[in-house]
C-alpha cells in the first residue's frame, strides 16, 4: 500500500461524540463512511508556530479507499492529505470530479 500525497483538500468530518474519531468524510456531493480507523498521530509536541499543533487520522472509507485526514487544532479545519494509490486509481473519475488531483 502506497499514499500518494496530494494538495490539502478541505472537507467536511464528522466524528463521534464519545471519543472524537471520525465516522463519515463529506468531500463535495460525495460521502464516505469510515469503516475502520488504521493510526492516529498527534503532533502536539513539534508544530510549526503558525499552523500550530494537529492530529493525522488514517482511516479506511466504505469502498476500500484509505485517507490520510488531519485535523488543525487552532483553526479547526480538516484536510485530506494522501489517498492510497490503488484507491485513488479505481475511483479517479470519480474523485477528480470533486477536485482531487494528485501532487
Amino acid at each position: 500500500m502506497a499514499m500518494v500525497r496530494v494538495e490539502p483538500v478541505r472537507v467536511q468530518v464528522r466524528t463521534s461524540w464519545l471519543d472524537g474519531r471520525p465516522t463519515e468524510i463529506v468531500w463535495g456531493p460525495e460521502r464516505f463512511r469510515v469503516t475502520r480507523l488504521v493510526g492516529v498521530r498527534q503532533e502536539a509536541a513539534a508544530y510549526d508556530v503558525t499552523v500550530g499543533p494537529r492530529t493525522i487520522f488514517e482511516v479506511e472509507a466504505a469502498g476500500g479507499a484509505t485517507l490520510s485526514l488531519s485535523y488543525r487544532h487552532r483553526s479547526r479545519r480538516w484536510t485530506v492529505d494522501g489517498l492510497e494509490d490503488l484507491a485513488f486509481e479505481g475511483q479517479g473519475r470519480r474523485l477528480a470530479g470533486i477536485g482531487l488531483r494528485a501532487a
